[in-house]
């Protein structure tokens, strides 16, 4: 497996993480147990999680993953976020001191470490001043709790206010950005990946295979894959199963399988060709997934190949004001 630094930062992260929101979730603890040193013996070190993971039972993925890692933490890039709601009211959420504070403590506990490797904001928080979140995420680096911060969902402005504020602070700033990005959802393009990469920062892309859709097992006018992540929410159907994206998906395939490769491939081996990104999460529910996504990153694209892929999935054209 590749490491890749993140961003301009010391930190190396494998090219293919593996992100966990599935744990407690799709995922029961037995399998967690499995999936986990399987990962590591892949060779992935990127684990990322957050403290609102799963839906529904928020902690119960920090927790899982914790106990999974057991004596191999030192060996892996454990990353996690805060921000998210984590109860009612208006309390248990957000980029505030008060907050920062309480969450990092709850989650160092829940994975059972001294120490988070890439403590991330995972959306912005329009109600606390950038200011004082940075201060308070600053402090957690001095003191030794967190090593290096990242923020998630960020706008390119976000991105670039934050960075500006932490030089104008001289203390420590986001490394890194996440944010979805795959062959079929480009508008990051736009300004949020160029401001990452103008201000040294690496990119990680989720939702890699737009939600399962670019793995290949979705056919037009077929069966859905049963218990498959789109099969079961509407919300993922409607974003995904367009006609555009369906047409998009049956050529790409088309350009694959005149190379050898499979959709699965291209699709984690494009993005690892992007600027900035450092690392691709990826989520999975049994071993024999982490197999197919390590393996999938191998296939190095020509410039020839690329702007074949450009000319069939290209970045949508921007909206015109009126």
């Amino acid at each position: 497996m590749q490491l890749r630094n993140l961003g301009n930062s010391g930190l190396k992260v494998s090219a293919v993480g593996l992100g966990c929101n599935n744990l407690g979730g799709r995922v029961d603890r037995d399998g967690v147990q499995r999936l986990i040193p399987a990962a590591i013996d892949l060779g992935i070190t990127l684990f990322d999680t957050a403290d609102s993971y799963p839906v529904g039972k928020p902690g119960l993925s920090e927790e899982l993953l914790g106990d999974a890692l057991g004596a191999r933490r030192k060996d892996v890039v454990v990353a996690t976020k805060f921000a998210n709601v984590m109860g009612p009211g208006e309390m248990m959420r957000g980029g505030s001191r008060r907050w920062i504070v309480a969450a990092v403590e709850g989650s160092l506990r829940r994975l059972k470490t001294d120490w988070i490797d890439l403590y991330q904001m995972h959306f912005p928080d329009p109600a606390t001043p950038i200011e004082e979140t940075l201060r308070a995420l600053d402090d957690l680096v001095r003191h030794g709790k967190v090593r290096y911060l990242g923020c998630s969902n960020f706008a390119g402005w976000q991105i670039a206010t934050a960075r500006a504020v932490s030089r104008e602070l001289g203390i420590n700033a986001f490394v890194s950005d996440q944010d979805e990005y795959s062959l079929l959802v480009r508008e990051v393009e736009r300004e949020i990946v160029p401001a990452a990469a103008a201000n040294g920062m690496g990119f990680l892309p989720y939702f890699p295979l737009a939600s399962g859709f670019l793995t290949g097992k979705y056919k037009r006018n077929s069966p859905m894959p049963q218990g498959a992540r789109i099969t079961v929410a509407k919300i993922f159907q409607d974003n995904y199963l367009t006609d555009e994206n369906w047409a998009i998906v049956e050529r790409l395939e088309d350009f694959c399988q005149t190379r050898g490769h499979t959709l699965l491939e291209l699709a984690f081996s494009w993005l690892l060709s992007r600027p900035a990104v450092a690392s691709v999460i990826a989520g999975a529910t049994k071993p024999e997934q982490l197999h197919a996504n390590v393996a999938a990153a191998d296939w190095t694209l020509t410039a020839e190949e690329l702007a074949a892929v450009d000319r069939i999935s290209p970045l949508p054209k921007t909206k015109k004001i009126h």
